[in-house]
């Protein structure tokens, strides 16, 4: 059966509704907040970064540039550089004032010919004649050329030659130690240390003026190490007799070799001490240092050797 109309229209449908826009639809980001992140529908910031302004780290470069340019930084760096090169030539200075390096290398220039004569005069001084050291225009000739010029070299050598020899020597008694050995060093180097000082005090009280420097000292003083060489090799070898022996000989041999260098070196400007009383005591007093050197010469010998034989 059929309804009345009464104005209405019976067949109408619902209109169907447009959705709500997302996130994903929008074309553009709304940037007119004066750069402040965007937001989401889901309240959330969107990630990204403002290239507008630089960081801070990225600040730090124009810092570093800037103390560079910077005219008061620049003389300050510039004065700390003219204040350590100064200290370094000061320092320099004071050094080659004990210690040149060019005088250390003139006693080490040597070669094997210089070697082996030298220690045939320090073992057989006898038989050599020419005891003057030669000069080239006021300077003393290198030991390479001039057998008479003292080295460092043999003196050196021989030091280290004791030291093994004295460790093999307290081995074969079975009374090695480091400590033992750390000793006869020591005892040795302070040994020649207080020799050289002597010999440079006796110098200065008596005003003796001579070419002697404190390497010449130190070499001749050092010399006793090959003969001490020789006494320990004969008492290992043949006892306590041969021990003496070597020790009679090596102490001649040294004295008379100490007699014969130190006197062309102290004894050579006995002609400038000529005017008065006080002047003509000092080639006496001379003679006095050179004898007194040689003499102290064979007493060091035994002491530190006599203990190595047994």
């Amino acid at each position: 059966m059929d309804l009345p109309h009464h104005g209405y229209r019976a067949t109408a449908k619902p209109r169907a509704r447009a959705a709500p826009p997302t996130a994903d639809s929008v074309l553009f980001d709304d940037t007119s907040s004066g750069g402040a992140p965007a937001m989401n529908s889901q309240a959330y910031y969107t990630p990204g970064y403002n290239m507008a302004a630089p960081t801070n780290d990225m600040q730090g470069g124009a810092g570093v540039n800037n103390l560079f340019t910077d005219p008061m930084a620049n003389a300050a760096m510039m004065y700390g550089s003219s204040l350590a090169n100064q200290g370094k030539d000061m320092v320099n200075k004071e050094i080659s004032r004990f210690m040149s390096m060019n005088k250390l290398k003139y006693f080490f220039a040597v070669d094997t010919r210089y070697v082996l004569k030298k220690l045939m005069i320090l073992m057989f001084p006898y038989t050599h004649q020419d005891w003057e050291v030669r000069y080239h225009r006021d300077t003393p000739l290198p030991p390479r050329q001039d057998v008479n010029a003292p080295d460092l070299y043999i003196p050196t050598m021989a030091f280290i030659t004791y030291i093994l020899l004295a460790g093999m020597a307290l081995g074969i008694q079975k009374r090695f130690s480091p400590e033992v050995l750390g000793l006869c060093a020591s005892t040795a180097l302070v040994w020649v240390i207080i020799e050289v000082l002597v010999m440079l005090l006796s110098l200065y009280l008596l005003t003796v003026h001579s070419d002697l420097s404190t390497f010449d000292l130190i070499a001749y003083s050092g010399y006793k190490y090959v003969g001490m060489i020789f006494t320990m090799l004969c008492g290992l070898l043949f006892g306590s007799d041969g021990y003496y022996v070597a020790l009679a000989w090596s102490s001649c041999a040294l004295m008379f070799f100490i007699v014969r260098s130190l006197k062309m070196k102290i004894l050579t400007s006995l002609s400038s001490d000529s005017m008065g009383t006080a002047s003509s005591a000092k080639p006496h007093l001379r003679l006095y240092i050179t004898v007194a050197t040689a003499l102290f010469q064979p007493i060091i010998i035994y002491w530190l050797t006599s203990h190595l034989i047994r």
